[in-house]
């Protein structure tokens, strides 16, 4: 009996692995899809996850999650870059090759973080929203 639990545990934690590699995989795949640290306002947790920007959204989803709804939407005309700097040490869990922005979007502030390759992408798709009217 025990070990039929056993093989039971290993098979539903293996099934929960490749779920989760699968999504990833599926979430890395699309036009725009990038590694991307986020930092809510007032929080001193980075969060990683992959971002898809393209269109008139940012959607975020945590990399260790098995949701597949984004956790964050940012609109492309409420994100604005106000600042950028590299990573310090109270960056603990960033790499230390990322480039840190600090954006304002309707949700109030927050911290991006993303590698230099990325960030010219990101900062043109931000620039070429369209103009309010």
């Amino acid at each position: 009996m025990i070990e039929a639990l056993l093989v039971l545990a290993g098979v539903v934690v293996g099934a929960l692995m490749v779920a989760f590699l699968l999504r990833r995989r599926f979430l890395l795949q699309g036009l725009g899809a990038v590694t991307m640290w986020l930092r809510t306002e007032g929080s001193p947790r980075w969060s990683v996850g992959v971002a898809w920007y393209g269109g008139d959204t940012l959607l975020w989803y945590r990399a260790l999650s098995l949701a597949v709804r984004p956790q964050r939407r940012l609109a492309r005309a409420d994100l604005k870059v106000e600042g950028r700097r590299d990573v310090t040490p109270e960056d603990v869990a960033l790499p230390s090759d990322v480039v840190v922005l600090t954006c304002r979007t309707a949700d109030g502030r927050q911290a991006l973080a993303m590698e230099p390759s990325t960030l010219t992408g990101f900062l043109s798709w931000v620039e070429s929203a369209p103009g309010v009217r």
